[in-house]
């Protein structure tokens, strides 16, 4: 593969845009698809066509990536960016997919805030990937993300222990619903774990 030594710092911004806005997308059409089951207007097909949409970004930032001699931050941190960005659409994805897949009736309540919660997340994470370039208010989108991720986990307790809570529960939909719920939650954690390596990149290039 060659390698440029064209400067080009300009497209890994807009990459970084594109990642978070993607991200974003996702959020709100799996929110959309767990308010409004099983009569949603958006189907698995749809989510999944903005899923691979994510992965042609990722692909297209890690090419970039191993083609540019010069880059906007370490490399190491691009490449943490680009897969961890690609993390949160695919576990958004696959607790999407979990619907159907269980035959899930109706959402439930903690379902619907869980992804509700992702939504905002998805938002704060897509501002600062946008800010990247001035670094403007990117510090404050990452405090409210992490706001968000501690507000995710105490509906993820509340989920569970509803679900244990009743003992006249059929035990094949507490698994199908702790499964659900754990799958959002692996999306709202690596919505974190983006925010981290994006805090990290504002360190290192304060």
């Amino acid at each position: 593969m060659k390698i440029s030594l064209t400067p080009r710092t300009t497209e890994f911004f807009t990459l970084f845009a594109r990642a978070g806005e993607n991200a974003l997308e996702t959020a709100r059409l799996v929110e959309r698809r767990f308010r409004e089951y099983p009569s949603s207007g958006v189907t698995q097909e749809q989510v999944k066509a903005v899923e691979t949409q994510g992965d042609t970004i990722t692909r297209e930032l890690i090419t970039l990536l191993n083609t540019q001699y010069i880059t906007p931050f370490d490399r190491d941190d691009i490449f943490l960016f680009a897969t961890e960005i690609d993390d949160v659409v695919d576990y958004l994805e696959e607790a999407s997919d979990l619907l159907g897949l269980y035959g899930v009736e109706m959402p439930t309540r903690h379902a619907v805030e869980q992804c509700a919660v992702l939504v905002r997340a998805c938002e704060q994470l897509a501002l600062a990937c946008d800010n990247l370039k001035g670094m403007s208010g990117v510090q404050e989108a990452l405090i409210e993300l992490k706001r968000l991720e501690d507000e995710g986990d105490r509906i993820l307790r509340d989920a569970l222990a509803s679900l244990f809570r009743d003992e006249g529960i059929d035990p094949l939909i507490v698994i199908r619903w702790k499964d659900i719920y754990e799958g959002l939650e692996r999306a709202l954690d690596a919505c974190e774990t983006a925010a981290n390596v994006i805090a990290n990149i504002v360190v290192k290039n304060a």
